[in-house]
């Protein structure tokens, strides 16, 4: 099949679900690289949809999947088998307690749809709290609690959702005296405002550590804790959404860990498996145990599967064993100085942000009077880091610039962080002049 009737099929038969699609057809992948029909290099700075968090093809991973798809890859919902109970205790021996209870399912969506009705059935409230530019999902009630984008047009979401303020200290309404961002005056603010609308029902906070859709927004230090304090006042879970963010990527094992915080629930999914479909719900053995006795209902086609499973199992073996959370923070130091060298080079980079291997890198319009000049400029230089081998993504919301997501796999070689580096570089140049 030519390429021209490959793309004709494209228009023909698949539905159209958000943006456009990369103008290449891949073939395969493996390491920090995919490779399109033409067998030209692509670096991927984004591992896939920011889930291969061991690179691509990772012979561990392969080796796992060959064996589990040869000797158990699915069984009925009610029937478990070893890699399941393998990995539930995996889970709880590497993350912080009481947190010891694991549902395991298959996308993100799905952990924040389960942690959303385990929090409403133990508090006994329906009312949930979320970031004004959050991503948490496509299904009906994390889709509620999604903010950046995806609600018009479908319809009266879910009652009782209200946005909080994401605490943006590159343009943020709230300041102090000495002109610094006042986190702390914003959050009292919006929890004001929260009460007041409430008719007294709140169940949960939920909310990413850092807004990756959302801008790659990352919480200020000690925010966590404040947002702690104020679901602990009015008899709310806290529910971390760490899916980007959990498993080493931010050079911890959990975003949460700076903060010295832990959440009622936790949700993990995109780098739990790799790149393959695999979520967990995370909980403490008494919100589990009053959800189970008030009747927490979540059967799903491929919960607890095995195949999955045995993959999350081998994931945190390598995590572990190669000690990449130690990796992602000195790969990360060695992207974000590359990237502060840049923004001095290149006016049009307004702000660099986030941790770890997930960054941050804001693009502004040099003429902020020019309608639509920040997103021309960010889809321009995206399209010119394609043609020149490397995969970026922007993500651009209103009365934003283009903010690119830097997440590269955690298994990036300097060399390549660097290559990366060069590649942005000449295509700011050869955008802006």
């Amino acid at each position: 099949m030519t390429e021209t009737d490959f793309w004709a099929d494209v228009d023909r038969h698949l539905v159209r679900y958000g943006g456009s699609f990369v103008p290449a057809v891949i073939e395969r992948a493996n390491g920090s690289f995919v490779y399109d029909t033409s067998a030209r290099a692509i670096l991927d700075f984004t591992s896939g949809q920011m889930s291969a968090v061991l690179g691509h093809s990772h012979p561990d991973i392969v080796e796992t999947v060959q064996r589990s798809a040869a000797t158990l890859a699915h069984l009925f919902s009610g029937m478990l088998s070893q890699p399941v109970v393998d990995l539930a205790r995996a889970l709880a021996r590497v993350t912080p307690g009481p947190l010891e209870k694991s549902l395991l399912l298959t996308t993100g969506a799905e952990a924040n749809e389960a942690a959303l009705k385990m929090a409403k059935l133990y508090t006994g409230a329906h009312e949930i709290v979320s970031f004004s530019q959050s991503w948490h999902g496509m299904t009906s009630g994390a889709a509620a609690a999604t903010y950046s984008a995806g609600r018009r047009g479908y319809g009266p979401a879910a009652p009782g959702n209200f946005a909080l303020p994401a605490p943006n200290a590159y343009r943020t309404r709230f300041t102090s005296s000495d002109g610094e961002h006042d986190w702390r005056g914003e959050l009292d603010y919006a929890f004001d405002l929260i009460d007041r609308q409430s008719t007294g029902a709140l169940a949960a906070c939920l909310v990413e550590p850092i807004l990756s859709s959302g801008g790659l927004i990352d919480l200020p230090a000690g925010y966590l804790r404040a947002l702690k304090d104020k679901c602990e006042e009015r008899g709310m879970l806290l529910i971390l959404d760490e899916a980007q963010t959990g498993l080493c990527r931010t050079g911890d094992w959990y975003a949460f860990e700076r903060d010295g915080v832990v959440p009622d629930i936790l949700t993990l999914s995109k780098t739990l498996g790799a790149g393959l479909p695999l979520s967990a719900v995370l909980t403490s053995a008494e919100i589990e145990a009053r959800a189970h006795e008030r009747g927490f209902l979540f059967f799903t086609t491929h919960g607890n599967d095995p195949l999955p499973a045995a993959v999350g199992n081998t994931v945190l073996d390598v995590l572990e064993r190669d000690r990449l959370d130690l990796r992602a923070r000195e790969l990360g130091d060695r992207l974000r100085s590359g990237l502060d060298e840049l923004a001095v080079a290149h006016k049009v980079i307004g702000d660099v942000r986030g941790r770890g291997l997930l960054i941050g890198v804001e693009l502004v319009s040099l003429d902020p009077v020019e309608p639509g000049a920040a997103d021309r400029l960010g889809a321009a230089v995206t399209r010119r880091c394609g043609e020149l081998g490397l995969h970026m993504n922007i993500v651009q919301l209103p009365g934003m610039g283009g903010t690119f997501r830097i997440a590269p796999p955690l298994t990036a070689s300097d060399a390549e962080i660097d290559h990366g580096l060069a590649v942005l570089d000449t295509a700011l140049a050869d955008v802006t002049a």
